[in-house]
């Protein structure tokens, strides 16, 4: 028998999650995570970007102009600066997601 792939939580499911694990009402939790997307997004946009502490940061990057190919024709093209999103995992999280601890990266 094929296995299920699991599906990602919507946002329903982790409201519903987080109101029944604090007890609070689904509408606070609505309004807590609402509040907390409208600060990340404000404070991304900042040179500093956004810490979420022990989950990791939402930054902007500058990415440089640079020459490609068009993969149709193989005619070079310009690819224009722009800015790029990004979320960069934390220490803490990584090796609660993938179980890896320092000493098994050779570090002491």
């Amino acid at each position: 028998m094929a296995k299920k792939e699991a599906k990602a939580l919507t946002k329903t499911q982790l409201i519903n999650h987080l109101a029944e694990k604090t007890e609070l009402p689904k509408k606070k939790v609505t309004e807590l995570m609402d509040a907390l997307l409208e600060v990340a997004f404000r404070e991304a946009k900042k040179d500093h970007g956004f810490t979420f502490p022990g989950l990791g940061k939402l930054v902007v990057t500058k990415r440089k102009a640079r020459m490609g190919r068009n993969p149709q024709t193989n005619e070079p093209i310009k690819i224009p600066a722009k800015k790029a999103l990004k979320f960069r995992l934390s220490k803490p999280a990584k090796d609660a997601i993938l179980g890896v601890t320092s000493q098994a990266n050779g570090k002491k």
